[in-house]
């Protein structure tokens, strides 16, 4: 590699200026809306420094050489400052407005590049969602799904003069749950309801965001003879996964006499059981696996939304709100996250994580074995498995935005990374990450499998169970 002298590199940083004259802000889009944000909200013109070579495993930090951008085949300039001690590094193109942190467990500096400019950092978001929830609510947590009554019991006909009350909160209730909690009526010999089915506004079924919707699809689904045939299925496919398919003797069944509704809960109701749902672990696991925007948003809600996900994360870490900025809890729409600030959340999450023996493998898809985002990245012979982290990704939002932070091992070690990519192609952006993260581990004796045994997350959500008051014996699982 060249050296450059002060005279060639004032040259080229003129030329660059003239090239890019006028080029004071950029576009913000997500889902086909597009926003222009304000004039010169962050540089994109910077120095790029190279630091001499040092053995894989060890990082110094030694300049050997300042250096201006390169032109990327495409046209676009990368104009970032890239702080490296290995020039291989230094020398990989970084397209679009981009940051890039990458250091080892202990701290030392791989790659630093624009890191502390704010990126839209996508579903990304969702990191910090997941923190904030398993520092608040623990990785044990079950979300309750309560049946009430207001009526009497008549044993011989097997039926509740009276209404069914169901409330709770559960992000993940679906079919399958909604036919348990029929099939634990009638194990508690419970099959007529005269009289109707009361959900309050809270309670969501099969990812709906409408309480009316949701009550309806609970009501068809404890009728047998109202039962869909996705729920049917559905239903079966969660006894093979729960382990109880020839364990419930019958098809599931509860008849309302009356109708549905959603309004709040009455007083003086009578519990009959709860319906918890997974472990927290397990549910946030699917909503990072396939990075799904409903359970994060369901999720950050339990909170107060995104600012209360913010101001948990701003506490625990240290940053403060011009480098963690959220509007959502799923990442869509304008969000705003410096590298370095993502990189204390993980290191944060890390250390939250370790209190229950847990790593980032168990709340987040490990690539190229989970199924998900990752599920066809890094999957290889030589990396499957060596890559545990969240994606993000908004195909309009900010001219096109891809993220990827996480965890990375290598024969040499592991490191932590973080990488925001903004204003370009999500495929293109997808290809060099993939490249860069390869090219990471190269340097420190290739890419290394973790220690993970994966599980079905449909074996995992599968864990739930019912539970009664304290006066009531436990009957089922």
């Amino acid at each position: 590699m060249k050296s450059f002298t002060s005279k060639k590199v004032a040259g080229l940083c003129v030329s660059a200026l003239i090239s890019l004259c006028g080029l004071s802000g950029f576009a913000q889009s997500e889902g086909g809306k597009t926003t222009a944000s304000p004039s010169g909200t962050k540089p994109l013109l910077q120095d790029i420094e190279v630091y001499k070579q040092p053995a894989p495993a060890a990082l110094s930090s030694t300049p050997l050489v300042t250096k201006t951008g390169n032109v990327t085949p495409g046209g676009s300039v990368s104009l970032n400052k890239i702080k490296t001690s290995i020039p291989v590094l230094a020398e990989a193109v970084i397209p679009g407005y981009s940051g890039v942190l990458v250091e080892s467990v202990d701290g030392k500096v791989v790659v630093d590049s624009g890191s502390n400019f704010a990126y839209n950092p996508a579903s990304n978001v969702k990191i910090a969602t997941a923190y904030a929830v398993l520092k608040t609510f623990g990785p044990d947590y079950r979300f309750p799904t309560n049946v009430w009554t207001d009526g009497s019991y008549e044993e011989a006909t097997g039926t509740i003069h009276g209404n069914i009350y169901v409330s709770g909160r559960d992000p993940m209730f679906g079919f399958e749950h909604a036919v348990t909690v029929a099939a634990e009526l009638n194990r508690m010999g419970i099959r007529i309801i005269k009289g109707d089915l009361v959900v309050t506004d809270n309670f969501a079924m099969n990812y709906s965001n409408s309480p009316v919707r949701s009550s309806q699809s609970l009501f068809d689904s404890v009728d047998a003879s109202k039962r869909s045939a996705a729920a049917n299925r559905v239903w079966s496919n969660h006894l093979v996964s729960s382990g109880k398919l020839n364990r419930l003797a019958g098809v599931p069944s509860v008849t309302f006499s009356g109708g549905v509704y959603v309004q709040p809960m009455p007083g003086n109701l009578k519990l009959l059981f709860s319906h918890e749902s997974a472990p927290m672990r397990e549910i946030v696991k699917t909503t990072m696996c396939y990075s799904n925007n409903f359970l994060s948003e369901r999720l950050g809600d339990m909170l107060g939304g995104p600012y209360a996900v913010a101001r948990v994360v701003q506490q625990n870490t240290g940053v403060g709100p011009m480098e963690f900025s959220i509007q959502t809890s799923s990442g869509l729409g304008i969000n705003r996250v410096t590298p370095k600030a993502m990189m204390k959340l993980l290191r944060t999450l890390r250390h939250e994580l370790a209190r229950y023996k847990m790593t980032f493998a168990d709340i987040m898809p490990v690539a190229g074995v989970d199924k998900g985002t990752l599920e066809n990245r890094f999957d290889t012979d030589f990396s499957m498995g060596s890559v545990v982290g969240k994606t993000g990704t908004l195909g309009q939002t900010d001219g096109g935005v891809s993220a990827l932070a996480g965890e990375i091992n290598t024969r040499a070690g592991k490191f932590l990374f973080v990488i925001f990519n903004q204003r370009g192609s999500v495929a293109r952006f997808r290809n060099f990450q993939n490249h860069y993260i390869s090219l990471i581990q190269g340097q420190f004796g290739g890419a290394a499998p973790m220690a993970y045994s994966p599980v079905a997350l449909d074996v995992r959500l599968a864990k739930t169970r019912i539970t009664y008051p304290a006066s009531r014996p436990a009957g089922s699982e």
